[in-house]
């Protein structure tokens, strides 16, 4: 086997084709497929595409990796997540904001309505205030949310998430 690796793709040679086609998109990088502890894995592209069309979502990472479930790192639109709330009479309707506990909440419940259709369900949900951004070094130029660096920016969070 024969693998060749940059920081933006990863070519497996390979005389195992299904092998390399689980482990690489059509694209020739790496999938950021996720081991859950029970052995299961889990495409976190699906339900995080599957996340984000819920108005409360601004940003979704899901992790997880050896984990017995999985968790998700979300930036919330604050906004839309104030609305939700004060149609729902958890706050009142002349409040500015709420607990990170609250939006949490929100944000679960909204989570498990926009995933139930899938294998997985997403539990434990981290709330962080500011949005991934190429400047922050958590998205590439295309756009593209960098998993590993936003879990290893979140790491002791993720750990408590978890406890």
């Amino acid at each position: 086997m024969l693998i060749i690796t940059s920081d933006t793709f990863v070519i497996i040679f390979d005389q195992n084709p299904l092998a390399t086609k689980q482990a690489v998109d059509e694209d020739g990088r790496a999938k950021d497929t996720i081991v859950l502890s029970t052995g299961e894995n889990v495409e976190p592209l699906e339900l995080e595409e599957a996340a984000m069309k819920s108005s409360l979502i601004q940003q979704i990472v899901v992790i997880g990796q050896d984990q017995r479930r999985l968790g998700a790192i979300v930036v919330p639109n604050k906004e839309e997540v104030l609305e939700a709330a004060k149609k729902l009479s958890i706050v009142d309707a002349d409040a500015t904001e709420l607990s990170k506990k609250q939006i949490a909440s929100l944000l679960d419940k909204e989570l498990r309505k926009w995933t139930s259709e899938g294998s997985f369900q997403i539990g434990p949900v981290l709330v962080i205030d500011e949005s991934f951004t190429i400047d922050s070094g958590l998205m590439t130029p295309t756009m593209k949310i960098r998993r590993d660096k936003v879990v290893a920016l979140y790491e002791e969070q993720i750990a408590n998430l978890y406890k």
